[in-house]
């Protein structure tokens, strides 16, 4: 039996990414005659995964699915009963500046996508497009449509877009996911065998219950695991550390949580103790910005190789651990999926504020998607979120209200900035942040034009000229073909992603 829906991609332009979101959806047997719309303001990249897309759709005898491609994001929403969101707005160019930026005040970051200076950037310059697409669902896709957001700030997006944007909005990541094996890996035990339960905020999600085989896992264990284990006993030195002094093992990469934190970036000659350089995610200064740069380049250069390859192949085999193909899935099918998604608090955890967005354990069949109560978190661990949650609030209001105050104060209490710079180098640093920014922030038109007479006016606190603690060189399009085969053929899977990361 097949049923039939509208399922909408808007920022399509994120190719690799797009086009593995749409193997999972078809690995679901009942898809076969459902349509779907890609949408992205490039209208290069969007030809470019509509080719990719309609050749893998043929290759597998995916005849009944529709597949439309259009700039006009009114006409990919109109009748859409799912939308899946994968933006970046500003993409590179506003991207650099959020690393750039503060590493002139001393703040270092590896991503600059969730918290700390360039997160809070991040989400001012993406929470007006969130409400500017919520309005748009409402008008033209089908009544009730379910935004599934793939965007970072995670949070600040989903929160603006269920707060103010009137569309019922689940963010989806894939931090657990990845968490959850690595601690499996740790413990030696298969994956498969090892019960969870996460919860907390995104990218600071503590896996509060471990069990294998019916027997509770000590967290005395996993830090014993990670201690002695030869890769993550490197690579993963803040993440052991809050284990360590916290008790629970938080979803986040090294390089993300150390930079949520006021105590692992805040001096340059100690960083180096708490990340490694053999992958971008242990803590590399800008190292995301360092990948997706080169990704660009990659992609730019080398697309045709992709035609070049077999087309995907689909089947139930071939579907990756992203959520968004399960829960569409389960209120289709009524199959049960079982996952972790970011949802408005609601009282779920309940020593965290209920109009926080919370990452915690759900269940999704016919009936929709039911999240059960996780109760109070660990004092320690709701204490780290319940600091986060904060500067996710003020980030929040000052995006919608174009509010310039509340953005100096969520500068001020985000955690790793107000480690390392005073009040007067953060209000001089986010009119530095205003002026950068200002094509991609409408709402700020008034604060704009005050903060740049400031700093034309001066005096100005003196800043670094710094590339960071930890910077690694971006490789060019001829160092990367020399990596190996299977270095190769992951960037270019992976470089369509450009124009978004995951959350």
């Amino acid at each position: 039996m097949s049923t039939s829906f509208k399922v909408a991609f808007v920022g399509a332009g994120s190719i690799g990414f797009t086009r593995r979101l749409i193997q999972d959806l078809m690995g679901v047997e009942e898809f076969n005659s459902i349509e779907i719309a890609l949408m992205d303001i490039s209208r290069q990249n969007l030809e470019m995964v509509t080719q990719l897309v309609r050749r893998d759709l043929e290759s597998n005898g995916k005849t009944g699915v529709k597949l439309t491609s259009t700039t006009d994001r009114a006409k990919a929403l109109r009748g859409a009963r799912y939308v899946l969101c994968v933006v970046r707005i500003g993409g590179l160019e506003a991207f650099t500046h959020d690393i750039e930026v503060p590493l002139k005040y001393g703040v270092d970051q590896c991503v600059g996508d969730t918290l700390c200076a360039g997160g809070i950037m991040y989400g001012q310059r993406n929470i007006p497009f969130f409400l500017d697409l919520c309005r748009d669902i409402r008008e033209h896709a089908e009544p009730g449509a379910l935004l599934l957001n793939y965007a970072n700030p995670m949070a600040m997006n989903t929160w603006a877009a269920n707060t103010y944007g009137g569309v019922k909005t689940i963010g989806l990541c894939h931090g657990v996911q990845h968490g959850h094996a690595q601690i499996a890996d740790a413990l030696g035990i298969p994956k498969e065998e090892l019960d969870y339960i996460c919860a907390g905020i995104n990218h600071q999600t503590w896996y509060v219950q471990l069990r294998h085989k019916g027997r509770d896992i000590t967290s005395a264990e996993v830090l014993a695991a990670f201690e002695k284990h030869p890769k993550y006993s490197k690579t993963e030195k803040v993440r052991i550390d809050m284990l360590r002094r916290f008790g629970y093992y938080s979803t986040e990469s090294n390089g993300h949580l150390s930079e949520y934190l006021p105590w692992y970036r805040k001096r340059v000659d100690e960083i180096m103790n708490w990340i490694e350089l053999g992958s971008w995610i242990d803590g590399e200064t800008g190292g995301y910005l360092r990948v997706c740069t080169e990704k660009r380049n990659w992609f730019e250069e080398d697309f045709p190789r992709w035609l070049a390859e077999p087309p995907h192949e689909y089947g139930s085999n071939n579907r990756s651990s992203e959520h968004g193909s399960y829960i569409i899935e389960g209120l289709e099918t009524g199959r049960v999926y079982r996952g972790h998604f970011n949802v408005v608090n609601n009282g779920y955890i309940t020593n965290l504020s209920n109009d926080a967005i919370v990452e915690v354990p759900g269940y999704v069949d016919a009936n929709g998607v039911n999240i059960p109560v996780v109760g109070d978190l660990p004092l320690g661990c709701a204490a780290v979120c319940a600091t986060s949650v904060s500067v996710q609030r003020l980030s929040v209001e000052a995006a919608v209200h174009g509010d310039d105050t509340l953005l100096r104060q969520a500068m001020m209490m985000d955690p790793l900035t107000g480690a390392v710079c005073t009040p007067p180098e953060i209000w001089q640093m986010t009119d530095e942040f205003l002026v950068a920014h200002a094509e991609w922030l409408p709402q700020y038109s008034d604060a704009i034009a005050a903060a740049r007479a400031r700093l034309a006016k001066g005096p100005l606190i003196p800043t670094k000229t710094t590339r960071g603690a930890a910077r690694v060189a971006v490789k060019s399009v001829d160092e990367l073909r020399k990596a190996d085969s299977q270095s190769g053929v992951e960037v270019e899977q992976e470089a369509g992603k450009t124009a978004t990361e995951k959350g």
